[in-house]
């Protein structure tokens, strides 16, 4: 599909982010006023809540965004998602006959703050890129052993924080917790030393559902796509992991980036997965492409310095799809909800430059990392600002997601201190 050309110019510039085939869904504020729903148009948004209130968009008898998230658009279901996507299309096409009620509902992106574009139900993360498994897998047990022998028939996942997942921008506290150093018998409270991200994606549920749901059917119920990054404690993890897995090394925050690219905006990217060595369960099977061809990358930029990009990957690198992860998350009768976010895992790829977290790029803090700056790196130190990016190309336009970002703050000097 090729660029289709909007009214709005900035949004026909073949590297810009936001063109017409991509409309993502945020939540803006202006100064003196509160957040509400908007739609990115090149360096523009649409006033959503404004567009409803003129009653240029309707989508439904009662208001859908006089609220600052988007799940009221997400409970109405594909055909109205489908409508709006629509309704949108023709407004902001070139030559279209509404351009002159439209145009005064657009605010300048500049002009704009980004708050978190939906209500976290639930957080779930996946661990779902087969060379990030391998890797950590070999650090930790040895290659004859690296993955786990259920690793190659169901997505692995935990049970994650929903109330720690903050939008692009919050800066991130390092954290404290029990660890156990190498050269000590017995576990210390301390800040995390090792602290670290994961180059993720995140696709959000839109529909509910009350028992098991096919792949098909998990994919029909993802509302759309967002950056995300989970950050991690590794010497926390390391301590805490046996026998359940992670708990407190990832409860700090996960960031992810402010706008929701639609799954529709992602359709002439679909690829197939890897090729597999053991046939999946029907549950589970592939019923066509059901990944996407994602650009991602990781900048980091040491305090008041410039940033270096110290990975780049694609989402395409993933074992199990998001679609997957969701229909095995069902299979036990789970009910899923509105809102709900279902994240990767680390995506990396067979080689060094494509490994998307510092202990695999440092492998585990023995081959640092140099930035441009001449600095050093094994893991993330105070300052530091972690930058993930992420589009999808097609013929003379861009899918962006809008950067996923977050600085590292020091750990408080004694979080017990009342």
């Amino acid at each position: 599909m090729p660029l289709m050309k909007s009214w709005v110019e900035s949004a026909n510039a073949p590297n810009h982010p936001f063109p017409l085939n991509n409309l993502p869904y945020g939540v803006f504020s202006t100064e003196g006023t509160d957040p509400r729903p908007g739609v990115a148009i090149g360096d523009m948004i649409l006033d959503m809540e404004a567009a409803e209130a003129e009653g240029v968009v309707t989508l439904s008898e009662y208001p859908l965004f006089d609220v600052p998230f988007w799940n009221e658009v997400m409970e109405e279901g594909p055909a109205v998602w489908a409508a709006l996507r629509a309704r949108l299309t023709s407004l902001l096409a070139e030559g279209s006959a509404e351009r002159d009620r439209v145009e005064p509902l657009l605010v300048p992106m500049a002009d704009a703050d980004l708050h978190m574009p939906f209500a976290v139900s639930e957080y779930t993360d996946f661990y779902a890129g087969r060379h990030h498994a391998t890797n950590v897998g070999t650090m930790f047990r040895g290659a004859e052993n690296a993955l786990p022998p259920n690793w190659l028939h169901i997505p692995i996942g935990y049970n994650g924080r929903a109330s720690s997942v903050v939008v692009s921008g919050t800066d991130i506290r390092r954290p404290w917790g029990q660890l156990k150093s190498p050269d000590h018998d017995l576990p210390a409270f301390l800040p995390s030393r090792r602290f670290d991200i994961e180059l993720e994606m995140g696709a959000i549920v839109g529909m509910h559902s009350d028992g098991p749901v096919t792949v098909q059917e998990a994919d029909t119920m993802i509302f759309g796509y967002v950056l995300l990054n989970d950050w991690s404690a590794r010497d926390i993890q390391a301590w805490e992991y046996q026998p359940l897995g992670p708990f407190q090394a990832k409860a700090t925050a996960t960031s992810i980036s402010p706008w929701i690219v639609t799954k529709a905006a992602l359709e002439p990217f679909r690829v197939n997965a890897p090729e597999r060595e053991f046939e999946l369960l029907d549950h589970l099977k592939d019923v066509g492409p059901m990944l996407y061809d994602i650009k991602l990358a990781v900048d980091m930029a040491p305090e008041g310095k410039a940033a270096t990009t110290i990975a780049r990957t694609n989402y395409a690198q993933l074992y199990y799809s998001a679609a997957q992860q969701l229909a095995h998350h069902s299979s036990s009768g789970c009910p899923m909800s509105v809102g709900d976010l279902l994240g990767s895992g680390t995506i990396s790829g067979p080689t060094k430059p494509e490994r998307g977290s510092l202990l695999e790029l440092s492998w585990g803090g023995k081959e640092p990392l140099t930035l441009d700056t001449g600095e050093q790196r094994s893991f993330i130190e105070d300052g530091d600002t972690l930058t993930l990016k992420g589009f999808a190309e097609g013929d003379g336009y861009r899918i962006g997601f809008g950067d996923c970002t977050g600085t590292v703050l020091p750990a408080l000097d004694d979080p017990y201190k009342r």
